[in-house]
């Protein structure tokens, strides 16, 4: 079953793309002289192509990841081509069909992939926290005048989903809250896809739900929308004061989701992509910090073996028709 059909309708296709090319020197990121590992992948393709999942829009993810393209491009001595995507499963299924050679997906996307085309991608890197952690939190927010301070107070109110394949924005509250409150659908008064996580709060802050579940790194100062994760997004491009939203619900920890390249791409070049990685964190941490959405210590590598709860959690979703 491909991943487009996966969860019915929400979760179509959406084969419409923004793309850019070349990638000028920002003043504050990507213009440190890059010395950390390369090879020539021009022996093996034409261009590296970056794919962008649509939890913010094309405008803000493009600009805060040209410093990425910068990098890419002296790294691997070929043009970095960068792509938007406006629904996860648009970017699953370029990644599946040989068009793509990175995005960085939540667990569920990547679990979704594997189901799919078990061994098709490979896992790569994720992130660690400034506390050391490999995981990061789905919550629910509500608007703090609307009086929804707990589950309990949410029932009958209007839930949005990010994403028919997040991780944190679908998959892990819908089977928590599920396993402790029963059928969504009969505990809310509706349930809905808002077509990413900044569409979720923004649904919440303008009354087109009552609140809606995101992802955060669920460390560092609430005020600043923790450390790291769509909250701090939204902080950083002052579309969201803290003090007009309240917490109401966190899921356990949810292991932080993968890089992923193809495995058709030969072994150097991931290779590579760890040890670019780490040289950004040294060299050019705003770069860092706008490619990673917060603040990490560290790029981590990983394996499927990571993911296995996760791939497991995906499938037993699919096998129950939930």
């Amino acid at each position: 079953m491909s991943i487009s059909k996966i969860f019915g309708a929400a979760a179509l296709v959406a084969s419409s793309f923004v793309m850019a090319g070349g990638h000028s020197n920002a003043p504050e990121a990507g213009s440190v002289p890059y010395t950390g590992p390369k090879m020539d992948l021009s022996q093996f393709q034409p261009e590296f192509r970056v794919g962008f999942l649509g939890d913010e829009s094309a405008q803000d993810i493009l600009a805060r990841n040209e410093c990425l393209g910068t990098y890419v491009e002296q790294a691997y001595n070929v043009p970095a081509k960068m792509f938007f995507f406006k629904d996860y499963a648009g970017n699953m299924e370029a990644m599946l069909g040989g068009n793509l050679d990175y995005t960085w997906y939540g667990s569920s996307g990547y679990a979704g992939m594997e189901l799919e085309k078990p061994g098709f991608t490979v896992p790569v890197l994720t992130r660690m926290q400034p506390t050391g952690d490999t995981g990061y939190y789905s919550v629910m927010v509500a608007r703090k005048d609307s009086g929804i301070r707990t589950i309990e107070d949410a029932k009958g109110k209007k839930l949005g989903f990010a994403d028919p394949n997040s991780t944190s924005g679908f998959l892990i509250p819908s089977i928590e809250l599920a396993e402790e409150y029963g059928d969504l659908d009969s505990y809310f008064e509706s349930t809905q896809f808002m077509g990413g996580h900044e569409n979720g709060v923004l649904g919440v802050l303008n009354g087109d739900v009552d609140v809606a579940v995101t992802w955060v790194s669920g460390v560092g100062e609430w005020s600043e929308g923790y450390t790291s994760g769509n909250l701090r997004k939204m902080v950083d491009k002052g579309i969201l004061n803290m003090d007009d939203i309240h917490q109401v619900w966190s899921s356990k920890l949810i292991p932080n989701g993968p890089i992923v390249m193809p495995a058709s791409l030969p072994q150097e070049a991931r290779d590579v992509m760890v040890g670019m990685k780490e040289w950004l964190i040294e060299n050019d941490p705003k770069c860092n910090e706008n490619v990673a959405a917060g603040q990490v210590r560290a790029w981590v590598p990983v394996d499927k073996s990571f993911y296995e709860s996760i791939i497991k959690a995906r499938k037993a979703k699919l096998e129950s028709g939930s």
